[in-house]
């Protein structure tokens, strides 16, 4: 996998921007970030990370995996052709890319922590 940054004219921007996302977190964002960073997976985890000109939520650059946390606009369709060119671009790179809504890491945070857990170490 390779690690691709932003280009230099866009860099600043996007990690001013970066900052201002992990300050403005949602909670669905602050819950799952609470389980990834005090996590026993031993896989260490950035949020709003910058990868080429996106900025993802979370990513696991050693273990290849990104988590977005996605809000009720990413069903519209303009939204949603957007995430799917950005998992393609990311998939591209070498990244793997999972999805969970709002609700399912408010609402159901055991079974998105046992998926986080199941690409890492499989059905053990």
């Amino acid at each position: 996998m390779s690690y691709k940054s932003a280009s230099p004219d866009r860099y600043g921007l996007l990690k001013d921007y970066a900052r201002e996302n992990r300050k403005n977190a949602t909670l669905a964002e602050e819950v799952l970030w609470e389980y990834l960073r005090k996590s026993k997976l031993g896989i260490t985890f950035l949020r709003q990370h910058i990868i080429g000109d996106y900025i993802v939520d979370f990513v696991s650059r050693e273990g290849g995996l990104v988590i977005e946390v996605d809000g009720g606009y990413h069903t519209e369709p303009r939204q949603h052709a957007d995430d799917a060119q950005r998992d393609e671009f990311l998939e591209q790179i070498g990244y793997h890319v999972i999805r969970f809504s709002n609700e399912d890491v408010l609402y159901n945070i055991e079974s998105v922590i046992e998926q986080i857990d199941h690409y890492f170490y499989g059905s053990e």
